[in-house]
């Protein structure tokens, strides 16, 4: 059974157009798997920055059929973004590439069976 988008905000209040751009953004991830059985999406200001600015992070996490992919916008050794679109712009990318590896594997699973079914 399908679920809602979940999204939380972290150490911000949550703002409508944010809001906005992650549900766009997660609407567009069924074109490369649309079996996506849950979506949810963390968006968070770690760190409060006393001499820089605000810097967010936002966290995906998909649950596919037998497996659960979760991604991050922050590459390691990374404090953030700076920008907001930034964030959720990379966190959606890293998902998508995440799903075109899972929905791959999976097509080349089925295949295999099926070869293996006709071998039999």
């Amino acid at each position: 059974m399908r679920q809602p988008l979940q999204i939380a905000f972290r150490n911000i209040d949550s703002s409508p157009a944010l809001e906005h751009l992650i549900r766009e953004h997660a609407d567009r991830l069924d074109r490369f798997f649309g079996r996506i059985i849950a979506k949810r999406v963390v968006f968070e200001v770690p760190h409060r920055h006393q001499h820089q600015g605000k810097h967010y992070t936002v966290q995906v996490a998909l649950t596919v059929p037998g497996d659960e992919l979760v991604v991050h916008s922050d590459k390691p050794g990374s404090h953030g973004h700076e920008s907001a679109d930034a964030a959720i712009r990379d966190a959606f990318d890293a998902a998508r590439r995440a799903l075109e590896r899972f929905a791959e594997r999976h097509r080349h699973e089925v295949k295999s069976h099926a070869a293996d079914a006709a071998l039999s």
